[in-house]
């Protein structure tokens, strides 16, 4: 994969320099509403900067056209966006006249095309700009945002940075909001390590290519596969859609994908798992991160039904806790992939393993498996996301496995694959730099057995496994009822009485034969035992750290007693200096 070029080093800079508006704001607006000003202040101006240069020729054309019944290819083509502005204000003009600055601004938000209009809608900002009028800072506010550290044309700050800033400025205002700084927030080293995986393997022939994220934020996820496949080829013809429930966030999306050039209406707003705005659509790639740990009570009423539809909807596998729906994703992203598509997706280690045989979240997991859908785990180290610490998996899946890995199942540790940061943002203390991207890349390419990178430093392994190895048979072993002389208890047909008391379970290998396994392991310790084979159900775990557990053996004994009498004769020489220190 080519290196990451043009990466923005001044994204925090110019993130910094534009939420210090917020110093006009102290008084008329508390701190968790700084962002109400913020946010959509930084979308008109990034929609003003990038329209600017061809401003004069819009408002020639405007006069050309404004008199036929449609208007806005001639005002899009002149404007060079599918956005335009037929307003003559720029933000010079309106600190022209400060007397009139309520009045004109509206004027030129009025002057932007329908579709920037239900951008700007999302923002709810007309009440906002009546508090400023009232407070006089919409002239303050708009000066800062004209000057030369406010700028935000694309030919200084690239479509992927100002996502990035958009990014940063939504992270400050959560923070100030009280709510989970990276809720909507996935840095841009994961991203690209998503990215990669998910192209390293493709094969570009001329062929378009679709993207979607099924929880998209600010659609960062979607503007870093369309930099990269380019990167790789730049005459692929890419897609993008994406759907989002926050209202700010999906402003920010619909926004940045109008001056990236893309269609809009591909940014579609609602909640995913009970207002799936992309019915009957498949996509060649899916990259997503969506929320974990949350619960999906919301849309119980809807995910239930949908799930009682059976195979017509998503939901038919199973359905996972009520507490954690991020299951829910996975099988959204899979009921829209292609036949050849590829998804990754971010997840905790709660879908490795929570659920036991029969439940929800079991029966997702073979789903899964027994279609031989998965492709590789990744995991990840902990402290890689601003707002947990915990650890999460890259879960890649795949609808056309290569005939390597059909029937075969790949886990990455890379929990010691990353870089510690200089200055930690939030619970973001680790880096997956360019080394430790391309080692993690390398071990999924190679599909192998082995470690990639320095054992004692950075470095991920990887490990093959059969797909049936994590299923497993869980059997209800059942014992018999004994009367007082200790004789087994029958019913009318001859056959012992289960006693509740002694039933016990055992999770049997797919890869063994339950009789085999039984004779072996089982009776000889109960030899009146037997299986209800009535109540056998098949389960599926992941148990990843199982399979990369290293033993350390122990410290011995003597060191232990060493460093014991070391650290007694420190604090007996502390204790003497401290009370008889001067005699």
């Amino acid at each position: 994969m080519p290196e990451i070029t043009n990466v923005g080093t001044n994204i925090a800079e110019k993130s910094t320099v534009i939420w210090n508006v917020a110093d006009m704001l102290r008084g008329p607006f508390k701190p968790h509403e700084y962002g109400l000003v913020i946010l959509p202040m930084t979308v008109i101006k990034r929609f003003h900067d990038c329209l600017l240069p061809t401003h004069e020729k819009v408002l020639e054309q405007y006069e050309k056209v404004k008199t036929l019944e449609v208007v806005d290819g001639f005002l899009r083509k002149a404007s060079g966006y599918q956005f335009y502005n037929i307003s003559k204000f720029t933000f010079e003009k309106l600190l022209a006249d400060p007397d009139n600055i309520e009045t004109n601004f509206a004027d030129y938000l009025n002057g932007f095309s329908e579709n920037v209009k239900d951008v700007l809608a999302k923002f709810e900002f007309d009440n906002i700009i009546k508090r400023m009028v009232e407070s006089n800072t919409l002239y303050l506010v708009i000066k800062e945002f004209a000057s030369q550290k406010g700028y935000l044309g694309p030919d200084k700050i690239s479509a992927v940075d100002c996502g990035y800033i958009f990014e940063d400025l939504v992270r400050r205002f959560n923070e100030s909001y009280g709510e989970e700084a990276g809720a909507h927030f996935t840095s841009r080293d994961i991203i690209y390590l998503m990215t990669d995986i998910l192209l390293c393997d493709t094969k570009f022939d001329g062929d378009a290519i679709t993207v979607y994220d099924m929880a998209m934020g600010t659609s960062q996820m979607l503007s870093c596969m369309e930099e990269r496949i380019h990167a790789l080829d730049s005459e692929t013809e890419v897609t993008c859609f994406g759907q989002e429930f926050n209202p700010s966030t999906f402003a920010i999306a619909k926004a940045d994908m109008m001056i990236r050039g893309g269609d809009p209406n591909n940014m579609r707003f609602g909640d995913t798992l009970s207002d799936d705005k992309f019915k009957g659509y498949t996509f060649d790639r899916i990259i997503s991160n969506p929320p974990f740990g949350i619960d999906w009570k919301r849309e119980q009423k809807a995910v239930e039904a949908e799930a009682a539809m059976g195979e017509n909807g998503r939901f038919a596998p199973g359905l996972p806790k009520i507490s954690d729906g991020q299951q829910l994703f996975v099988l959204n992203g899979l009921s829209k992939l292609k036949p050849d598509g590829k998804m990754a997706i971010i997840q905790n280690g709660s879908p490795l393993f929570s659920g036991d045989a029969g439940s929800g979240p079991s029966n997702i997991r073979q789903y899964i498996l027994e279609n031989d859908w998965l492709e590789t785990i990744v995991q990840l180290s902990t402290d890689q996301f601003m707002n947990t610490g915990i650890s999460t998996y890259i879960w890649v899946l795949n609808k056309n496995k290569s005939e390597e890995r059909a029937g075969k199942v790949q886990l990455i540790d890379a929990s010691h694959c990353y870089e510690p940061r200089r200055k930690s943002i939030g619970t973001k203390r680790n880096d997956i730099t360019d080394l430790c991207r391309s080692l993690m890349v390398k071990a999924y390419g190679e599909f192998d057995n082995g470690i990639y990178g320095e054992k004692d430093g950075i470095y991920c392994e990887s490990k093959i496994f059969d797909s049936v190895e994590f299923g497993y048979n869980k059997i209800v072993v059942e014992r018999p009822q004994r009367d007082e002389n200790g004789e087994i208890i029958k019913d009318k047909k001859g056959k012992p009485v289960a006693d509740a008391n002694l039933r016990d379970t055992e999770n049997i290998p797919l890869t063994e034969d339950i009789d085999r396994y039984f004779e072996r392991e089982v009776l000889p310790y109960a030899p009146d035992a037997w299986i209800d084979k009535k109540k056998t159900k098949v389960g599926y775990e992941i148990p990843m750290t199982r399979y990369f557990y290293e033993y350390k053996a122990p410290e011995a004994s003597e060191d232990i007693l060493v460093r014991i009498i070391g650290l007694e004769n420190s604090i007996s020489e502390s204790l003497k200096n401290l009370f008889h220190g001067d005699e």
